[in-house]
């Protein structure tokens, strides 16, 4: 199972009610937060969510309203006996970035470790998951992610057999270990069927609407993306500042045909979004707008 919460769903400046842009997801007791406007802190307290167990930190970009609350989390963090690696992904600069904020941070009783995208797009394996990350199209360097996580295949016992596994290899070849017992390498796939459907999660804001970010959230179970205007007119508003009308972020849905769309990031002018939706709903039917503490668990498929 993958726990999301979209903690704040603000862009530019919070308002009463909606904080700034921040989205964290658990899964196997690690979480996973993209992007902390100010306010992340106070947002993740609200939901009562854990902060020492955010293994990974990642921005979409360095404006303001998506690090600002970075100084201040990392200080709570510290005071929540957090002493395991914190690793921090973000565009080209992001150590030279954190490093400034953290003026007002300067001592933590953990180490934060830097991974800075250079790429269109670049994959990043971790323990649990494997983290996507697809360049975005703002103003600034920005990209979005994509949060993987895979699953392995059923235990086919005629095939262990085949294979002459002992059985005493089995769990751990269900974990995922390759064994060496008596000589011979097990692995496996020496096990298991075909690799089951796993789970997706794709996010992305404060870009205009491109293909790369439609071929990311391919059938994801859950796509989260910015729609920072929602009233009619508001296209070449959109198209100055490189950002998304909710048609927009629809039409890249229903391109991508994930399970559901969630908007997020609304501009300070939109205190209504729900006004808007209809349009949005006409392209792309579930769409949900999104307010701050937004919850869902993404389950595995049972049929799988």
């Amino acid at each position: 199972m993958l726990d999301v919460c979209l903690l704040g769903t603000g862009g530019m400046m919070p308002l009463p009610g909606r904080m700034l842009t921040a989205c964290m997801t658990r899964f196997n007791g690690s979480s996973l937060l993209i992007d902390c406007g100010e306010g992340t802190q106070v947002a993740i307290r609200k939901k009562g969510l854990s902060f020492h167990d955010i293994d990974v930190i990642a921005f979409t970009h360095f404006h303001g309203d998506h690090i600002s609350g970075l100084p201040g989390l990392l200080l709570s963090m510290g005071n929540s006996d957090r002493t395991e690696p914190v690793l921090l992904i973000g565009p080209k600069g992001l150590e030279q970035v954190v490093n400034a904020l953290r003026i007002i941070a300067p001592e933590l009783p953990f180490e934060l470790k830097f991974l800075e995208l250079t790429e269109q797009i670049q994959t990043i394996e971790l323990p649990m998951y494997t983290l996507e990350a697809f360049r975005a199209a703002h103003n600034v360097p920005c990209y979005g992610y994509s949060q993987v996580i895979r699953r392995a295949g059923r235990f086919d016992p005629n095939k262990a057999s085949e294979n002459e596994v002992p059985m005493r290899c089995w769990n751990r070849l269900q974990k995922g270990e390759t064994v060496i017992m008596d000589g011979v390498t097990y692995t496996p796939d020496m096990i298991l069927g075909p690799e089951r459907k796993g789970l997706k999660l794709t996010y992305c804001t404060d870009s205009r609407p491109i293909d790369r970010i439609a071929e990311a959230a391919s059938h994801a179970d859950l796509f989260i993306c910015e729609g920072m205007y929602g009233e009619p007119g508001m296209e070449a508003k959109a198209k100055e500042h490189r950002h998304m009308t909710f048609v927009e972020a629809a039409t890249l849905a229903e391109k991508a045909q994930p399970a559901e769309l969630w908007l997020t990031h609304y501009s300070p002018s939109l205190p209504h979004p729900e006004n808007y939706v209809d349009r949005a709903r006409s392209i792309f039917p579930n769409t949900c707008v999104c307010k701050d503490g937004r919850m869902v668990t993404l389950e595995f498929d049972k049929d799988e």
